[in-house]
């Protein structure tokens, strides 16, 4: 048993993190470079490009970096990237490149050590289901995928949404304290409704743990303020969740088919 739970998870669970890590490249990241370019400082909200205007840009427009079109902004955050690293002499260019690759290579280990965790954590729940008589089928796999996405993004994003670069937050221990709980909280709550056991009294309990988080709140800074625009913090946010949530299905899905398989 524990080296099923082992198998099945690792494999799904690195397989789908490589899978995350390709959304990641394809949603997030452009979103995640220009949030940086915002945080430090090449690029200004509602602010004028340059500071070398002459007496004769006076009656001019300003251009701003947030009047040009939002997908062209997105488009040339790797490039701007780029040559922010390698505009000095010779070999920056190489430097440059040198530390894209090495971001994208620790970006898919992340992703893929994350994702095994998660694995893990979602075949050990297969084999305590098992063991109380529930039996794991594919078509069942997604819904704790789905569940898993509720517990670790959803439920935690709604007190502290995901945060672009360029963005405040309150302090990191409060929030890591509250994530934690909220997780653990809005688990047990959906294996209490899961369940199907013990009458209406689990359900209200379920109910009071799902609630519980949001009713304590999130930890919350004093003001609301930041140097990246709100409309691409909120995109990188929506964008977050969307990988998350295909990613946790992914997961759901193949870890469920590796246990079926393993179990036959």
């Amino acid at each position: 048993m524990t080296y099923k739970m082992l198998a099945s998870g690792l494999i799904a669970g690195f397989a789908a993190g490589l899978f995350a890590a390709l959304l990641h490249f394809a949603f997030t990241q452009p979103l995640l470079l220009l949030g940086e370019q915002y945080e430090m400082g090449d690029m200004t909200h509602f602010g004028t490009m340059g500071s070398h205007a002459t007496p004769s840009d006076a009656a001019a427009p300003q251009a701003t970096p947030s009047e040009a079109p939002a997908q062209d902004q997105i488009g040339n955050a790797e490039a701007a990237d780029h040559d922010h690293m390698s505009h000095d002499h010779g070999a920056a260019p190489m430097l440059g490149e040198d530390s894209s690759t090495q971001r994208n290579a620790l970006t898919v280990l992340f992703m893929g050590f994350t994702y095994a965790a998660y694995g893990i954590l979602l075949a050990a729940g297969y084999g305590l289901a098992t063991h109380y008589g529930y039996a794991i089928t594919v078509e069942r796999g997604l819904l704790w995928g789905l569940g898993g996405f509720l517990a670790f993004h959803l439920a935690p994003a709604l007190g502290l949404a995901p945060e672009l670069p360029g963005t405040i937050a309150a302090d990191l221990v409060h929030r890591q304290i509250w994530w934690l709980a909220t997780v653990i909280a809005t688990a047990a709550g959906l294996a209490l409704f899961a369940s199907g056991r013990w009458g209406i009294w689990a359900w209200i309990v379920a109910g009071a743990l799902l609630a519980a988080p949001h009713g304590i709140g999130a930890p919350m800074v004093d003001g609301f303020y930041g140097s990246a625009p709100p409309e691409l913090s909120s995109l990188y946010a929506a964008r977050s969740l969307g990988v998350a949530l295909v990613a946790w299905l992914v997961l759901g899905w193949l870890s469920a088919r590796l246990w079926t398989e393993k179990t036959a």
